[in-house]
């Protein structure tokens, strides 16, 4: 996590490609980064259901 010039708070999981998100606060910033999260691994387990079949 860090603060961007502007104020905003950015979150990433470089184990997760493409999984960031960034808020005003870190509560919010939190709350982001969990659903990010789960979006993801939704994102990719689909991904890797389809690449099975």
């Amino acid at each position: 996590m860090e603060q961007d010039k502007e104020g905003y708070y950015i979150a990433q999981v470089p184990q997760l490609k493409g999984c960031h998100t960034q808020a005003r606060s870190l509560d919010e910033l939190l709350e982001r980064i969990n659903e990010a999260i789960e979006l993801c691994l939704e994102v990719y387990g689909e991904a890797m259901e389809r690449s099975s079949i």
